[in-house]
């Protein structure tokens, strides 16, 4: 990685500003990016680096603002006809052919926030999580009392409250207000229950409501301290690891992602399809259109308009 993209990536960091890491890993010649070419992707959209050209960057960007925004793990992205090139499992494979033909493989890396947990209480449970949680990577705070408004909370924040009855309720009401990924609470069944009313007495919807997990962790027969605070960090680790993936953007085969990302987008959809290279273009941002029949077709180059408009009834279906 050049100096400037490292420089970048640290000040990033420190900010604790999320930001994806293209690398290309493999090429099929003609392709202007070469193995090891590298950006930097941040969640405005900023790409700074290089991994390509016009064909290349848009997709790149677009695969890394959905790991943003949807969270997952590092995974290679290929550029190019899925027949094309080594073939390798779990990889998400955007059909490019336009003039050049060419294949690229990149390597999308995440570098997210560090996943803050919230603990309010003071308890053997809370006590146990502060040593556990930092083993898998948590950054622990600790709050003795309500007032949540001490402490940022945004969608890396995971709040576990154990305060035995102190100020369970209080707490309950910021938690569930907050963007937290996770609001659990240590509490037998019926006490659960009772803060479930509690909140429904104080107009608090339903929707927001069951974004509580209590009693916290999973059910398989934790008795001491410990070994409920393993639970509830096994809890935490799936939210973290699972909940973000669903069937549109979970790594899939070669066919699968073909399947899905060549359907067609409507009039009113941010993309459509390129009806030469199959390429998703940005609607908005398109610099390469024509009209057929009151129809609008994007292009992501000249070359693939060129080609359309010799004969569009030919690909217009």
């Amino acid at each position: 990685m050049s100096q400037s993209l490292l420089d970048l990536a640290y000040k990033l960091t420190q900010a604790g500003e999320p930001f994806v890491i293209a690398t290309v890993v493999w090429c099929e010649r003609p392709a202007s990016a070469k193995p090891g070419s590298q950006a930097i992707i941040q969640k405005n959209g900023e790409l700074v680096g290089w991994v390509g050209g016009s064909c290349v960057q848009p997709v790149v960007t677009r695969e890394a603002l959905r790991l943003l925004r949807d969270g997952g793990d590092a995974y290679l992205l290929r550029l190019g006809a899925p027949e094309s090139g080594i073939v390798r499992r779990d990889v998400r494979v955007f059909p490019m052919t336009c003039s050049s033909g060419s294949v690229v493989d990149v390597y999308m890396e995440p570098h997210l926030p560090q996943t803050h947990l919230l603990l309010v209480g003071e308890s053997p449970v809370i006590a146990a999580l502060q040593q556990l949680a930092p083993t898998i990577d948590f950054r622990v705070t600790q709050l003795t009392h309500a007032n949540l408004n001490e402490v940022e909370i945004n969608a890396h924040t995971y709040i576990l409250i154990a305060s035995h009855g102190q100020y369970d309720e209080e707490a309950l009401e910021q938690a569930l207000h907050s963007s937290a990924a996770y609001i659990g609470m240590v509490a037998s069944r019926r006490r659960a229950d009772i803060c479930r009313d509690y909140l429904r007495a104080s107009n608090m919807k339903e929707e927001q409501i069951a974004r509580l997990k209590a009693p916290a962790g999973f059910d398989i027969g934790a008795i001491t301290p410990e070994e409920i605070a393993v639970t509830i960090l096994a809890e935490l680790l799936q939210v973290r690891r699972h909940a973000p993936v669903n069937s549109q953007h979970a790594l899939v085969s070669d066919k699968q992602a073909s399947t899905v990302d060549e359907q067609p987008v409507d009039s009113t959809a941010s993309t459509a399809v390129d009806p030469i290279c199959g390429m998703l273009v940005e609607v908005a941002t398109a610099r390469h259109r024509t009209s057929y029949e009151g129809r609008d077709f994007y292009f992501c180059c000249p070359a693939c308009k060129r080609q359309f408009e010799r004969d569009p009834a030919q690909y217009a279906l």
